[in-house]
């Protein structure tokens, strides 16, 4: 993902921990999420939930889930693959990428980046190209998927910007058959807490 974001900010979170995303000790490398950047988060959780209802979703994972993972690609192959690649750029411009990418951009670069898994853990549709193709086993999938519940993970440093990943399920009949994951930029929510 191409961020653009000054050393400074990333300087003060991690040096004075800042009112939002704090070290809970100078030794410790993950950051807490403060009380009112998590209001922040759960109205993202919220948002997401009518993400994943849409109809455009709800049907691109049922038609993978009729086809199944691409054959042969793996996270190691899958690594290899060009961002400008046929298959890539087929998962950011068939319909449901797309859907994706307006409804970041009604976000005001809060959400800023999204990925689509059928059941298999396999991307559906994305905004930009995945560290992985399948994400089966990790928890951004297995707990929306497995339990039908919310996901969220820690602030993670990411090209200068603590992205915070959480993720829901995409339900049919009121079944889980896939997972959203929507990536949000936590350095952003600190500073729109501060205002």
């Amino acid at each position: 993902m191409r961020r653009v974001m000054g050393v400074v900010v990333l300087a003060v979170l991690m040096l004075t921990g800042c009112a939002g995303l704090q070290a809970p000790d100078r030794t410790a490398s993950a950051f807490e999420v403060m009380e009112n950047i998590q209001q922040k988060i759960t109205w993202q959780v919220w948002n997401a939930n009518g993400w994943a209802a849409s109809p455009v979703v709800v049907e691109a994972v049922l038609a993978q889930n009729a086809k199944g993972p691409i054959p042969g690609m793996d996270n190691k192959k899958w690594k290899t693959v060009p961002e400008g690649d046929a298959v890539v750029q087929g998962f950011i411009n068939n319909e449901a990428g797309k859907f994706l990418q307006a409804e970041l951009a009604k976000t005001d670069g809060i959400c800023v980046g999204a990925f689509l898994n059928a059941a298999n853990g396999e991307k559906v549709a994305f905004t930009d190209k995945t560290g992985s193709y399948i994400h089966k086993g990790s928890a951004k999938f297995d707990v929306p998927f497995t339990t039908g519940k919310t996901w969220q993970g820690k602030p993670e440093l990411e090209d200068k910007v603590y992205i915070i990943q959480i993720s829901v399920p995409v339900l049919s009949d009121g079944k889980p058959i896939g997972a959203l994951v929507v990536e949000i930029d936590g350095t952003k929510l600190e500073a729109l807490a501060k205002k």
